[in-house]
């Protein structure tokens, strides 16, 4: 059982990551997330010693894992890669268009304020994208696509998947993301289909 210190500071995290989607990274102060958290004062520094980048980087990994969850999920309970693929996006459609469009990919959002100040907070970024790019490009090689075509096509459908996220909540439209879960889904059919795998 999590002790109340793990608690408060898997809630910290928590708030850290909710409050870079609605305001950025910039723009959350650690006294709206300690307020957000509901938790003391003092608590930031006693759980990230480092401040603010500590509790960037918690925020980062927490939606690494979030969204490899995700995937994962989408994986297992579709019958081919282009589902899993479709049922993915098709899920942060949902949570993009429920927010009312303050909801996106906190990673970008970290990755385009911060990857050139904070090398560590580029490297949780950095870190956070190849944990989706890893279990996509499993699921490719599973359907028949070679290591290599499957590293590569991974790395373009989590691309997709990023730029679609940012458009739509620019155009204030879920309509970038059906169209990214169109295109996605084709391209990887397409793909398997060459190389004998399965629809």
């Amino acid at each position: 059982m999590a002790s109340k210190g793990d608690l408060t500071k898997a809630r910290l995290a928590a708030s850290m990551l909710e409050l870079i989607q609605t305001s950025g990274y910039s723009g959350t102060g650690l006294n709206a997330v300690t307020e957000h958290a509901a938790a003391p004062k003092g608590s930031i520094y006693f759980h990230f010693p480092d401040g603010k980048e500590g509790l960037g980087v918690a925020a980062v990994d927490l939606a690494a894992t979030q969204f490899e969850t995700l995937i994962l999920e989408a994986a297992a309970s579709a019958g081919s890669a282009a589902e899993a693929a479709r049922a993915a996006i098709e899920a942060l459609t949902t949570i993009v268009g429920d927010s009312d469009f303050r909801l996106g990919c906190p990673v970008s959002v970290v990755t385009l304020e911060m990857g050139a100040e904070s090398e560590r907070l580029r490297q949780a970024c950095a870190s956070a994208f190849e944990s989706w790019i890893a279990p996509t490009a499993a699921l490719l090689e599973a359907n028949g696509v070679d290591a290599a075509g499957a590293r590569s096509l991974a790395t373009v459908v989590v691309s997709t998947i990023e730029g679609a996220v940012i458009v739509s909540r620019a155009m204030r439209s879920t309509a970038p993301l059906v169209s990214a879960a169109d295109v996605v889904a084709d391209l990887i059919d397409q793909r398997c289909q060459t190389v004998g795998g399965t629809r």
